[in-house]
């Protein structure tokens, strides 16, 4: 990996590439309609990306293999997405990314991160546990994100486990 950097609006279209090919994995344990599930649209990450909360991890080319965009859910920094090319797996991109992320959200005053994932997916919840993240009980979960849970239901998403999951931001560890 070379670097990491906001996005542009040229990379757009790579990012959805990315999050295709970070579905097929999906597949192989039976996922098949997360698998298949359409990328976001170039004009959310767009709203991202002019927000200035989308970045990228570059190859040496500069060319993007990883992303993360950013949301804000009740004054906390919301992991929307975070994706990494398979072909680059297991180099720690996703974390690296996740603490660019937390850097933002520091440098902003805000006090935690917060994402939705599938509990059971090894490179999900218990990789974003690893990371520092902790699962939320449903009491703890805010209106915002109550509301991004209905809508993941709504979309089909809670055929397989899911939740809501926090790191503070004053006891993260950096690479």
């Amino acid at each position: 990996m070379r670097s990491i950097r906001p996005a542009t609006e040229a990379d757009l279209p790579v990012l959805q590439d990315i999050e295709r090919a970070a579905g097929k994995p999906f597949a192989d344990i039976g996922m098949t309609a997360v698998a298949d599930d359409d990328p976001p649209t170039l004009a959310t990450l767009r709203e991202f990306q002019r927000n200035g909360r989308a970045w990228v991890a570059t190859d040496e080319a500069d060319r993007p293999i990883a992303y993360l965009v950013l949301g804000i859910v009740d004054g906390n920094a919301h992991v929307d997405q975070v994706s990494v090319d398979p072909e680059h797996a297991g180099r720690r991109l996703g974390k690296r990314l996740i603490d660019h992320a937390v850097h933002w959200a520091r440098s902003r005053g805000l006090s935690a991160v917060t994402l939705t994932t599938f509990t059971e997916v090894t490179w999900n919840g218990p990789y974003y546990e690893r990371l520092g993240f902790r699962y939320l009980a449903a009491a703890e979960e805010t209106p915002g994100l109550r509301a991004l849970r209905a809508a993941e239901a709504e979309h089909g998403l809670d055929v397989w486990p899911r939740a809501c999951m926090r790191a503070e931001l004053d006891t993260w560890v950096f690479d």
